[in-house]
């Protein structure tokens, strides 16, 4: 029966990335997430089941508009695909525990702000205030052990990140700081702490990447959001391994 309920989130996340991809497209422009409903962004026309069918209609589609033929966005299905993988995951590693539902929100948070970091370079308060608060009242009732493990992460991970924005005197998007404050409640503070190193190291990667494909260092800016949350999600189910091999390299 696993494999079939873990196959039921997959399907449940690919549905709720389709309207993560409009919430991180539209909250940062201040547009509402109803009105208009989805349209083609080239020749305004108004979709139709066929076209929204996650993953799926991108794919009978051939990445194309049914009407103009205008290329669309790979990062439709792309982020649709990654919310049917994190959703999946979610449930194969915790079950139908109450933690799952925790998992569930954070994986939601940080698919709609890797969209909106992707597209905008931003991560919107209006997407980071509600789950904040959201967040904290469910790890009330779903504590860390220790209970105050979250307000010490919270408190470490916004801290963290601020002097590093202090020190490098904007290097550091306010965004991110307060992405971090969000990661410390849910993730307490050593996860905190891993995730930060491996964002670091995740993003340095992609630097190179990105600087080895255009040459233009610096200039080009790289949303960290991205790297952030593939850490994130790291830390959340694998962070005491990744603690406990790192430690035996030195033991």
């Amino acid at each position: 029966m696993i494999c079939v309920y873990t196959t039921l989130f997959f399907i449940y996340g690919i549905v709720f990335g389709s309207f993560f991809n409009v919430v991180g497209l539209r909250i940062p422009k201040k547009e509402s997430i109803v009105s208009p409903p989805s349209h083609c962004t080239t020749c305004d026309r108004k979709l139709g089941v066929l076209d929204l069918m996650p993953v799926f209609s991108y794919i009978f589609l051939k990445g194309k508009c049914r009407g103009c033929r205008s290329k669309i966005s790979a990062i439709y299905p792309f982020m649709e695909f990654v919310t049917g993988v994190a959703f999946a995951l979610a449930f194969y590693m915790l079950g139908f525990s109450a933690e799952l539902i925790v998992a569930i929100l954070f994986m939601s948070l940080l698919v709609i702000i890797t969209v909106s970091d992707i597209a905008y370079m931003l991560i919107p308060d209006k997407v980071l205030l509600p789950f904040a608060v959201v967040l904290f009242g469910v790890r009330l009732f779903i504590p860390l052990e220790p209970w105050w493990d979250s307000l010490l992460g919270a408190l470490v991970g916004f801290g963290v990140l601020f002097l590093i924005a202090v020190v490098s005197k904007g290097g550091m998007g306010g965004g991110d700081i307060k992405l971090f404050f969000v990661i410390g409640l849910v993730l307490g503070t050593t996860n905190t702490l891993v995730t930060l190193f491996l964002a670091a190291f995740i993003g340095s990667i992609v630097g190179l990447i990105v600087l080895k494909r255009t040459g233009q260092g610096r200039k080009t800016p790289i949303p960290f959001g991205p790297s952030i949350a593939v850490a994130a999600v790291i830390s959340y189910f694998w962070g005491a391994d990744f603690v406990a091999w790192y430690g035996n390299l030195f033991y």
